[in-house]
């Protein structure tokens, strides 16, 4: 059994709180990098229709002779699925993909405030998760508005907002909204798309505890609360990437790593993205 700490989403289902993201990890690897994370201990694997590698998770995990329930995966509806109806007819194609009978966590993965579905996405969700075929219901990249719509229109709130948040974007603000109204944050490019590994005071810190910059800030989100997904295609980083259970940063460390704010986002913004 893995021994990363968990999250109680609002409805009672666990998350871990440490997982493997596969964004970009083409289809030809990824069993590959599954497997090598499940190897060494990771329970929690993200994906997405838009990542077009569901059907090689869905190897690593059938291969990986693991109890289903000891695993947590996560899928993505994509931008041009969104509506009622096409949003069940994609969700039927992922799990397919994925060859399991349900997930642990299904998202919307943009708003997409110009097509203006998320309200009838949302609901189709809602009957996902009532057919028990999902077994939490969640969000990404969605900013206060359109969270308080689907609040104000529909019957159940998102258990997870998956956002970027990183030491230069921590989205204080929104994760305190989201802490608000029950939802976990869940933290995707983590590590700022690397943009910070070679930062001197992450480096500094990290030379404290015998740690790289990249374990800090995957240090820093699980003592923020945040559910993180960092993503490699290397065993060794994946390896990496989960040793950050033996150290806690401190106070000074804390603040050091929050004055690295900066606002620069490395995806796209919410608000006019998709």
């Amino acid at each position: 059994m893995s021994t990363v700490p968990s999250i109680t989403l609002d409805n009672g289902v666990e998350i871990p709180q440490l997982g493997l993201g596969v964004w970009q990890v083409e289809e030809a690897i990824v069993a590959d990098v599954v497997t090598a994370a499940f190897e060494t201990g990771y329970r929690h694997i993200d994906t997405a229709a838009a990542y077009q590698n569901e059907a090689g998770v869905g190897r690593a995990i059938a291969a990986s002779g693991l109890p289903r329930d000891e695993l947590f995966i996560t899928t993505k509806l994509q931008n041009s699925d969104q509506g009622y109806d096409s949003t069940l007819a994609a969700f039927d194609k992922s799990i397919d993909q994925l060859g399991l009978e349900y997930v642990d966590l299904y998202l919307i993965h943009w708003q997409c405030l110009k097509r203006d579905k998320y309200v009838d996405t949302w609901k189709a969700f809602e009957q996902l998760y009532a057919d028990k075929r999902v077994r939490s219901i969640g969000v990404s990249n969605f900013h206060e508005p359109a969270l308080r719509r689907i609040f104000e229109e529909t019957t159940i709130r998102p258990a997870v907002n998956q956002i970027e948040l990183h030491p230069a974007l921590p989205q204080d603000e929104l994760r305190a909204f989201n802490a608000e109204n029950d939802i976990v944050t869940e933290a995707w490019s983590p590590l700022a798309s690397g943009e910070l590994i070679d930062n001197a005071e992450l480096k500094k810190i990290g030379a404290k505890y015998g740690k790289s910059a990249a374990q800090v800030m995957i240090r820093w989100h699980l003592q923020l609360g945040n559910v993180v997904i960092p993503k490699s295609k290397t065993a060794s980083r994946i390896k990496e990437n989960f040793e950050v259970f033996d150290f806690r940063l401190d106070n000074d460390d804390m603040a050091t790593i929050a004055d690295l704010e900066t606002g620069v986002r490395t995806g796209g913004d919410p608000d006019v993205f998709g």
